[in-house]
């Protein structure tokens, strides 16, 4: 399965944020949409991603008071991306050994979307629930050895 495959079931929305944006607006859309990262965009170029854990750790760094600082000091610039072409075993191999929760996904150079492990998890039960049928009916008609 591709990745490709993941983004056609979900909504084409990407949600994003400006650099410049306070971190005070970021939380709020985090919350106001109930999601987990915000794509970091200028110009209509991703240059950042931010994600709920990016905010806790730049309360670490920067003290708990974040509410005037912009998105620019705490996102993450250069965030692990994947191609839409990519196998979904890819995505999760990438996300768990990079201890990523959402993954921006590229069509060539252009964002095409982002998935987070949740998507990748739902996409890998139902890979191996398809799997696991096909061997139950290949049992159930397994030739008879006499």
């Amino acid at each position: 399965m591709q990745i490709r495959e993941i983004l056609t079931l979900k909504s084409d929305a990407i949600h994003s944020i400006a650099p410049t944006d306070s971190v005070e607006s970021a939380v709020a859309k985090l919350v106001s949409l109930g999601v987990g990262s915000l794509v970091v965009l200028k110009n209509g170029e991703m240059v950042g991603l931010l994600t709920e854990r990016d905010v806790v750790q730049g309360m670490v760094k920067q003290g708990c008071d974040l509410k005037d600082a912009e998105v620019s000091t705490i996102m993450v610039t250069e965030p692990v991306v994947a191609n839409a072409d990519d196998s979904v075993d890819y995505a999760r191999d990438v996300m768990t050994k990079s201890h990523i929760g959402h993954l921006p996904i590229l069509d060539g150079n252009k964002l095409f979307g982002i998935i987070s492990f949740h998507d990748v998890a739902r996409a890998c039960l139902k890979e191996a629930n398809f799997e696991n049928s096909l061997l139950k009916r290949y049992i159930k008609h397994w030739p008879e050895q006499g």
